[in-house]
């Protein structure tokens, strides 16, 4: 229902505004809408080629779909309450002019995504935030709807999905801002939508969403719902058979350790220490995308593999995780330094990956994979400063991560209780750190609309934090793709570093 209101390297560059800070992992919501509103004021200043909003509305659920509902936090997403929102976007071809797009895409766009909501009804929902942050809840009452904004831009299509080096904050004026909390800070909304149309070229589909809401599989179960209902034209009875709905039942989530109750305290504790959000400063930054082929990534892996077995007793499975994120931390923590140049003192210095991993299919869990909301599992590797810059590197790095990877599968849980203070301690301003966000098991380029798959779908928040983003490839099957966001200078260092450390391996 809509209610109107007003194969070394192939680079990808691009550009984006702040999705998720998954930097400061577990840091902060309250003040985000207001902080939203100031970046997109601010990026939409600064960039020529601004959108002219061509529509402002609301879509619903059809009237009287969905109960009015609430859905409890799981300790799974608690940890989430103070991050800034997620933020993905599509972009499709679509070499017609605006008032095609107009008659012929968006009626269908909006009837697809009003029946998608009855089902995904979270995203049309509110956070509802006590007193005290006493418990706080998802609440969906008959009628709720979010914002979906349609606007026009004048960028260069082909330049926004293409290998070319751009400013990061070309993307911002296509990223919607979700809207300000009511009552104060008490009535959270967790989804807006915008769809950029750039005539004669294509459009863009751009979410912003609170990612205490769900994770990224079920944000792209809802993504594909949506999808396939488009390009059906909405005939469900030629694709019901093929779609699965998703699962609400949070009863199931298992919290063996008492960790609901061990981070709604912790929760209570930021709340006092939270004096909002720092704007984000993308001054001379760019976006690059890292195209790793699988013939690439299976070279990587047979070095590391032999490397490892060389001094490693026991099997490892070194997977293409592993070796994705070995190599790209490495070649990170590497270029922050001047050339030839280690500094003695930080040599000692611990350094930091986190990444999480979907916990759907744990025994300890046993929940359905169409689950819907956060199920992540997070790790925490710890290597010093001198081992990721010494001559092994990269193998030493992927010894961590491996055993890592076997510990969650071992114990989803272990050190849990302890998760939301060791990330305040990340957060502190002495600390290095990198955070791993997305995975190719998402197979973001699966999303077709009708129009094909997408020209290019990325994670928005990298340009803006300590963070990578992993995803699968658009045109080499088996291939990944790894989202980058630095310093202009600082990227033309780390693409030569990494240039130059699979030279040395492949040509082995």
């Amino acid at each position: 229902m809509v209610h109107n209101k007003f194969d070394l390297l192939t680079l990808h560059h691009h550009h984006h505004k702040a999705q998720l800070d998954s930097v400061s992992l577990f840091h902060k919501l309250l003040f985000v809408s207001s902080f939203q509103n100031q970046s997109t004021k601010m990026a939409q200043e600064i960039n020529g080629d601004a959108v002219m909003v061509i529509e402002s509305c609301r879509v619903a659920p059809p009237p009287g779909s969905v109960p009015s509902t609430t859905l409890p936090l799981t300790f799974f997403d608690i940890p989430w309450f103070y991050t800034k929102p997620v933020q993905r976007i599509f972009f499709y071809e679509f070499p017609y002019p605006k008032h095609h797009f107009l008659q012929k895409a968006l009626p269908n766009l909006k009837h697809s995504l009003s029946l998608t909501l009855q089902h995904f009804f979270p995203f049309v929902s509110n956070l509802i935030v006590p007193p005290n942050l006493n418990v706080p809840f998802i609440r969906y009452l008959d009628g709720d709807s979010l914002l979906f904004t349609v606007a026009e831009s004048t960028a260069d299509f082909t330049l926004l999905v293409s290998d070319s080096p751009q400013d990061v904050r070309y993307w911002h004026p296509l990223v919607p801002t979700l809207p300000s909390p009511e009552d104060g800070t008490r009535v959270i909304p967790l989804m807006a939508i915008q769809v950029t149309i750039l005539p004669n070229s294509g459009f863009s589909i751009c979410l912003t969403f609170n990612h205490v809401a769900c994770d990224g599989k079920s944000l792209h179960h809802f993504m594909k719902y949506w999808a396939s209902l488009c390009k059906a034209r909405v005939d469900l009875a030629s694709i019901e058979a093929s779609l699965s709905l998703p699962s609400n039942d949070r009863d199931k989530v298992k919290d063996p350790k008492g960790l609901k109750l061990i981070y709604l305290r912790e929760l209570q504790d930021l709340a006092k220490e939270f004096s909002g959000f720092k704007r984000d400063v993308f001054t001379n930054k760019v976006r690059a995308t890292l195209v790793l082929s699988r013939e690439r990534v299976e070279k990587l892996k047979k070095w590391v593999s032999l490397k490892c077995t060389s001094y490693s007793s026991g099997t490892l499975h070194i997977s293409t995780f592993v070796v994705t994120c070995s190599l790209i931390w490495v070649c990170m923590i590497k270029s922050e330094q001047n050339k030839g140049d280690c500094v003695a003192k930080d040599s000692d210095k611990l350094c930091y990956l986190v990444f999480v991993a979907d916990c759907r299919d744990l025994p300890e869990f046993s929940l359905p994979s169409t689950y819907f909301g956060n199920c992540l599992a997070t790790c925490i590797v710890a290597i010093k400063r001198s081992e990721i810059m010494g001559q092994n590197g990269i193998v030493d790095v992927a010894n961590v991560i491996e055993r890592k990877v076997r510990d969650l599968k071992s114990d989803a849980l272990r050190n849990a209780e302890t998760l939301m203070s060791d990330f305040r301690e990340l957060g502190k301003p002495d600390q290095s750190f990198l955070v791993i966000a997305g995975s190719p098991k998402l197979a973001v380029y699966q999303t077709d609309f009708g129009w094909g798959k997408p020209k290019r779908s990325e994670a928005v928040h990298v340009d803006s934090s300590p963070s990578i983003s992993l995803s699968d490839c658009r045109d080499k099957e088996g291939g990944i793709e790894v989202g980058v966001g630095l310093e202009r200078i600082r990227m033309n260092n780390f693409i030569n570093i990494l240039e130059e450390q699979l030279n040395n391996i492949i040509s082995l």
